[in-house]
């Protein structure tokens, strides 16, 4: 053995941090493992078109977007990418709102500036190319959205690529895209205001103990009794939304849950914002220490 200090070089087999992508991808994952959420797939329940192991290939698919975001390229471009992969099964749309949360938290995490700050910035830096990126995204899956205002029907994103044209031609970034649409979505109000439930929710999983899939769903079950869900409401209207929200405020414990779980599965009851907000609150807690 030589005197010098050679033999303290880190070994190539030694383990590095996972990263902001790699704990995007995560964070998809150990959101649909979490258990009892109800009304979503999870790891003991399938929907009737939209299966775990399709989360699951979702989850995967959409990394290479996932790593766009987080080196820094064009948050449309890494959105559009994201969905592109993530669309890549064969049950349809698994994870777009969770993509649409994770992507510029991803790219926060980059310049380690993780926080309410570091992604306000982001958003509000965004282009017009990133709105238009955001548009063409809606061309791979079906989603559920809510009918936009009268004023910006020319703008309702189930027209996909096909609304770029009016994007471009009235100047609106991706931040003034979701802006408006922020007092009728919560995934867009997460965006307009510097993502509070996210962080929220981040904390909670932090304070909280046991394997992040517990955190996780009891995450989600806080998060549902906190707010009416946008898919819910869209799908099912307001009194059902508010039924589900006053539900979860009475629910207790997972195990309490597991009842409840089954009851809004058998009446396709999806509370799919809900849990957009948990897989974006998963990413948070991961970035900041959480141990899997």
């Amino acid at each position: 053995m030589t005197g010098d200090d050679s033999s303290q070089s880190q070994s190539p087999f030694e383990p590095r941090p996972r990263g902001a992508a790699a704990n995007a991808e995560l964070a998809l994952l150990l959101e649909v493992a979490g258990t009892p959420k109800p009304g979503n797939v999870d790891r003991h329940r399938d929907a009737a078109d939209l299966r775990f192991d399709h989360f699951l290939a979702g989850a995967v698919g959409a990394r290479p977007g996932l790593e766009r975001a987080a080196a820094g390229d064009a948050l449309g471009e890494a959105f559009e990418t994201a969905v592109a992969g993530m669309s890549d099964q064969s049950g349809g749309n698994t994870q777009f709102g969770c993509l649409l949360l994770l992507t510029p938290l991803a790219a926060a995490a980059r310049d380690d500036a993780l926080s309410p700050d570091g992604v306000r910035e982001v958003c509000r830096s965004t282009t017009v190319d990133d709105a238009a990126g955001f548009y063409r995204a809606f061309e791979y899956v079906d989603v559920a959205v809510p009918d936009p205002p009268a004023d910006m029907d020319a703008l309702d994103v189930r027209r996909g690529a096909d609304a770029v044209p009016t994007v471009r031609e009235r100047g609106l970034t991706l931040f003034d895209v979701l802006e408006r649409s922020a007092p009728g979505d919560a995934n867009a109000a997460e965006w307009a205001s510097s993502f509070p439930r996210t962080f929220r929710a981040a904390e909670a999983i932090l304070d909280d103990d046991g394997p992040p899939t517990d955190r996780g769903a009891r995450a989600f079950l806080d998060l549902l009794a906190e707010r009416e869900d946008t898919l819910v409401r869209t799908q099912h209207g307001p009194d059902v939304a508010r039924e589900v929200r006053d539900r979860a405020a009475d629910v207790d414990s997972l195990e309490e849950a597991e009842a409840w779980a089954d009851e809004l599965a058998e009446r396709d009851v999806n509370p799919g914002t809900t849990a957009d907000l948990t897989a974006a609150a998963l990413f948070v807690a991961l970035e900041r220490g959480l141990e899997v």
